[in-house]
């Protein structure tokens, strides 16, 4: 009787490991662009993006957007939620969270209600922060300027 007591604690115990493959069946909702990929166009979901390869074109969500370490968007990216690891050439919108982290390298405007930035980050644009119904259309960095100084 010990032993089918025993038996039956380790299936309990494995059941309840099982929960992390239970939470990675859910996040399986998003889309990822993997490392080595490119692709040319825009992109728009309704679920949470990962993109850890390259993307010449918009980004939109009405979710979470993360661009990995590895990633690189060339065009504008919209979402509610943004965390760039990568390399962004374009305009950043986010209705909540943004958040610049590691050696990531903005270079373009950014909108967002919070923000978030690392001190190792990189970021060369305008930035305006507030609800999104405050946050109005800024115009694209004036590059001839930047070159001017």
């Amino acid at each position: 009787m010990i032993n089918q007591f025993k038996t039956i604690k380790s299936i309990s115990m494995f059941n309840k490991e099982k929960n992390p493959m239970i939470e990675r069946v859910t996040a399986s909702n998003a889309t990822m662009v993997s490392a080595g990929t490119t692709l040319n166009g825009d992109i728009s979901s309704d679920n949470d993006l990962r993109i850890d390869g390259t993307i010449h074109g918009n980004v939109i969500s009405t979710a979470k957007i993360i661009i990995g370490a590895t990633g690189y968007v060339e065009g504008n990216i919209e979402g509610q939620q943004a965390d760039i690891n990568g390399k962004v050439e374009g305009n950043i919108t986010a209705g909540d969270l943004l958040q610049l982290r590691g050696a990531c390298n903005v270079q373009g405007n950014i909108a967002a209600g919070k923000l978030q930035i690392e001190p190792t980050a990189t970021f060369n644009g305008k930035c305006q922060m507030g609800t999104v119904a405050n946050i109005v259309k800024m115009s694209s960095p004036d590059v001839s300027t930047a070159e001017a100084q």
